[in-house]
C-alpha cells in the first residue's frame, strides 16, 4: 500500500470515529440483556439469543470472505441463507458450506428490486466486499455485474412464508433496501445490519425513526453495526 493511500485510509478512519461519537447522543438504545454475540470478532453480530432456535429461519446478505455468523446460526437449529454476488465470496463459501438441508446460498445482490448493476472494487484490494453505490469511489476495472432482487422474491425462491433475522451487510446498498423492507415487507423479527460508511448520518437517524415507527427498537450498536427487534408483529406483514 502506497504512503498516499495510507494516509487517505487514515483520515477515513478518523472521519469514521468522529462521526460516530457525534451520532451517539441521538441513539436510543434499549438495552437487552438476552443478547448474545455470535461469529468471529471481526464479522460477528448480537443478537436475541431467543430468535436463534432450531427451525427458525435466518436471511444473511452479504458474505465476503467470513461467515462464521451464519455457520453459527446454522449450527444451532437455524435455515440460513446467505446471500452474495461477490466472486471471492462465492469460491470462499463453496469451501465452507456446510452442504445440508438448512443451509442455501444464493449468488446474488440484495436489493428492492430485480435488477443487474455494476459492483464496485473497494479502494483497498485486499478487502473483498464489493459496493452498488461506489462509497470509496474506484474505477471499472475491477467492476464486476450481477443480478439483484428485493427480499420477497429472493424469499419466495427458496420457498419461505416468514424470517426471523435478517442479517444485512452490504456496502451502502442498506440504504435502498432497508427503506425498502419498512415500505412493502416482509419485516423480520430481527434486524441486523451495517451503516456503511462514508454515508449521511442524517439519512441514518431519518432510517432509525422508519424502523421505530414498525415498533423496532434498538437494542445494541457496535461501531456502525446495529441490532434492532420487533415488538409488534401483525400477521400480514
Amino acid at each position: 500500500m502506497t504512503t498516499t493511500r495510507r494516509v487517505r485510509r487514515l483520515r477515513r478512519k478518523v472521519s469514521t470515529r468522529a462521526r460516530r461519537t457525534l451520532l451517539t447522543p441521538f441513539l436510543r438504545i434499549e438495552d437487552d440483556p438476552s443478547v448474545v454475540r455470535l461469529g468471529s470478532p471481526g464479522c460477528g453480530w448480537w443478537v436475541p439469543a431467543g430468535v436463534v432456535r432450531p427451525g427458525a429461519v435466518a436471511y444473511c446478505a452479504g458474505a465476503g470472505e467470513d461467515i462464521s455468523f451464519d455457520l453459527e446460526l446454522h449450527r444451532r437449529g437455524m435455515h440460513v441463507v446467505t446471500i452474495d454476488p461477490t466472486p471471492r465470496a462465492i469460491a470462499y463459501v463453496q469451501q465452507v458450506d456446510p452442504r445440508d438441508e438448512r443451509f442455501t446460498f444464493v449468488p446474488m445482490g440484495l436489493w428492492d428490486g430485480p435488477a443487474e448493476l455494476t459492483f464496485y472494487a473497494p479502494a483497498d484490494t485486499a478487502d473483498v466486499s464489493h459496493s452498488v453505490l461506489n462509497l470509496q469511489r474506484t474505477g471499472d476495472a475491477s467492476a464486476f455485474t450481477a443480478k439483484v432482487d428485493e427480499l420477497a422474491s429472493i424469499m419466495a425462491a427458496q420457498g419461505h412464508e416468514r424470517i426471523d433475522l435478517l442479517k444485512v451487510d452490504i456496502e451502502g446498498a442498506e440504504s435502498r433496501v432497508l427503506p425498502h423492507l419498512l415500505d412493502v415487507g416482509p419485516l423480520p423479527t430481527v434486524v441486523c445490519f451495517e451503516y456503511d460508511q462514508p454515508q449521511s448520518s442524517r439519512a441514518l437517524l431519518r432510517l432509525l425513526r422508519g424502523f421505530d415507527e414498525h415498533h423496532y427498537r434498538l437494542v445494541r450498536r457496535e461501531k456502525w453495526n446495529f441490532t434492532l427487534v420487533r415488538t409488534k408483529n401483525p400477521a400480514n406483514r
